[in-house]
């Protein structure tokens, strides 16, 4: 099961973050900052999967930022690593060429396009049209 899903830019920012898990407030910041320089502070031949704590974590960079999934122990690991590439390839067709402003002042957009892959912590979706289809719808209503 996946626990939380963080976009992290190289300074330590976080962007992006969604739980699937309930966490509080207050551990939130301490936990993203862990993980952040636990995956930040690793050099790019070490592997994208790390033990860390009670759970693992999934990370991929994609130039300036940083994708760190936290998933149960009984998560397959590849398949979070292909799902954040699936991810970031879905962020790519709806922006073409996704960045890092993209995402900060897109939130609510990069929000739906990941609540129609995962939900509850499962993966629903991975197919790239049907991840779109309600943005697409979105942007036709707003459009006209």
């Amino acid at each position: 099961m996946i626990k939380f899903v963080l976009m992290v830019n190289r300074q330590g920012q976080t962007r992006l973050s969604r739980y699937y898990q309930p966490v509080e407030l207050n551990r939130r910041a301490t936990l993203e900052a862990d993980v952040v320089r636990c995956c930040l502070s690793r050099k790019k031949e070490q592997c994208s999967f790390v033990e860390y704590k009670d759970f693992r974590l999934v990370y991929r960079q994609y130039a300036a930022l940083y994708i760190v999934v936290g998933v149960t122990d009984s998560e397959n690991e590849l398949s979070i690593y292909e799902l954040v590439h699936n991810f970031v390839e879905v962020l790519d067709k709806y922006f073409s060429r996704v960045s890092e402003l993209d995402i900060m002042f897109n939130l609510d957009r990069v929000h739906i396009i990941l609540d129609e892959m995962i939900q509850n912590g499962h993966i629903v979706e991975t197919n790239k049209s049907r991840i779109l289809a309600p943005l697409t719808a979105l942007d036709k209503m707003t459009s006209s």
